[in-house]
């Protein structure tokens, strides 16, 4: 049965942004239309249209604070609603905004609270360890400039914005200067206070005096285990523990004195959750 369930999450992510009718649903779990509701509630917690649902609000809440040059109908449409009015109806339902409000003025912490509800949702999916490819690089000398989150992640996306709004500022999309964040802490070992998460991508450049948000930085040239991570942020974790657990154990390694990163490859909401692509760098003596 979780095979079942499992198959139609995927189909589900890989679909997010088609009209989705319960026969198909069926159809993909091979399951009656008479139990199928009633069983992916018994596992999961919740019905596979609250899992729609909450995928597409937090699709659209993304591309409300971090795209902010796209018009809030258009926002509505991409994620299966027929008028700004339906839409605005479903996002003030589940988060006590409007679109417009949230844009202006993102409440990050009541988002992660209704958010929590997919990471588990996923969890709860995987039925067993991913067979994980590690590659062992040569990664270059890369010079970054830094933008530094530290408190609580569930405010992350406060510094998001700011990180994005700086790159426009200076000409660096993610199309000329690649993205990476440095991983400091494990969020959920360290308190709130204590976490670290940087943003970084590749600059050369000089920095202006007042940019005090934004530091300079490198990551060394030296050896790294990587893995190829495809699918939502939800499961990164599970990758990181694997190389931390497993992999170091496995092949008698020692960690280098600079932290875990990740590159961001693809990135959501420009791609499905299911479609982004992330490559994890552990850097290894």
């Amino acid at each position: 049965m979780t095979k079942r369930l499992k198959t139609v999450l995927d189909f589900v992510e890989s679909h997010i942004d088609k009209p989705l009718t319960l026969d198909e649903l069926c159809q993909v779990a091979n399951l009656s239309k008479f139990h199928f509701h009633r069983q992916c509630s018994a596992y999961f917690g919740m019905s596979v249209y609250q899992f729609i649902k909450l995928l597409r609000m937090k699709r659209a809440a993304f591309q409300l604070a971090f795209r902010t040059e796209k018009k809030v109908i258009d926002i509505a449409l991409s994620n299966g609603y027929d008028s700004h009015e339906a839409f605005s109806r479903a996002f003030n339902k589940i988060f006590g905004l409007s679109p417009s409000a949230f844009r202006r003025t993102p409440d990050w912490h009541s988002w992660h609270q209704h958010y929590q509800k997919l990471v588990q949702f996923r969890m709860q999916a995987m039925t067993e360890h991913a067979n994980y490819q590690v590659d062992l690089v040569n990664f270059p000398e890369t010079p970054i400039a830094v933008m530094t989150h530290k408190g609580d992640p569930r405010a992350l996306g406060h510094t998001i914005q700011r990180f994005i709004a700086w790159r426009k500022h200076m000409k660096l999309p993610p199309s000329k200067s690649r993205t990476f964040n440095l991983v400091y802490h494990d969020p959920n070992t360290v308190p709130p206070e204590e976490h670290r998460f940087d943003l970084a991508c590749v600059y050369q450049g000089e920095l202006l005096d007042d940019e005090s948000d934004v530091a300079k930085n490198v990551i060394p040239e030296g050896r790294c285990a990587r893995i190829r991570h495809i699918g939502s942020d939800d499961l990164l974790g599970p990758v990181v523990d694997y190389l931390y657990s497993t992999w170091l154990v496995q092949n008698e390694v020692e960690v280098r004195e600079f932290p875990l990163f990740f590159e961001r490859v693809s990135f959501f909401p420009e791609v499905k959750e299911n479609d982004m692509i992330t490559d994890v760098y552990l850097p290894i003596i």
